[in-house]
């Protein structure tokens, strides 16, 4: 899948530097903009509703989960969508991230074409939570 050759915007919040950077270093590559963030407070705090953004966020992470963020997400109105990954990966977690609004979830390691389609699947798609 391509994406359209308009400025996408990726949130990327992760408590692990290592893996915001590689996701970064992906986004690059497939020529997005993204902006990491460590934790989920901090991206609260700076996070608006604009065009042509989504949200990749991890599941795990300490002092506020996944799940709490995208519950967050939901009572804040934020309107991007919302792509989860996580090593945890079970029909309760997913089902839990899908009722938070969760548009797409995806398993660590992650693959980058398969995390490249959902982005542009939710995209195009264009609808957040």
């Amino acid at each position: 899948m391509v994406l359209k050759a308009q400025t996408l915007l990726v949130h990327i919040v992760d408590d692990d530097e290592s893996v915001r950077k590689g996701l970064s270093r992906l986004m690059r590559s497939a020529a997005i903009e993204s902006r990491a963030y460590e934790s989920p407070e901090r991206f609260l705090a700076e996070v608006r509703n604009e065009r042509n953004a989504c949200i990749l966020m991890d599941i795990t992470m300490p002092r506020m989960s996944g799940l709490e963020l995208a519950a967050q997400i939901k009572e804040k109105g934020i309107k991007l969508p919302v792509i989860a990954i996580s090593a945890r990966d079970d029909d309760e977690m997913r089902q839990l991230a899908l009722d938070l609004g969760v548009k797409f979830f995806l398993r660590k390691p992650v693959d980058d074409q398969a995390l490249i389609d959902a982005i542009s699947w939710v995209m195009q798609r264009g609808d957040g939570p």
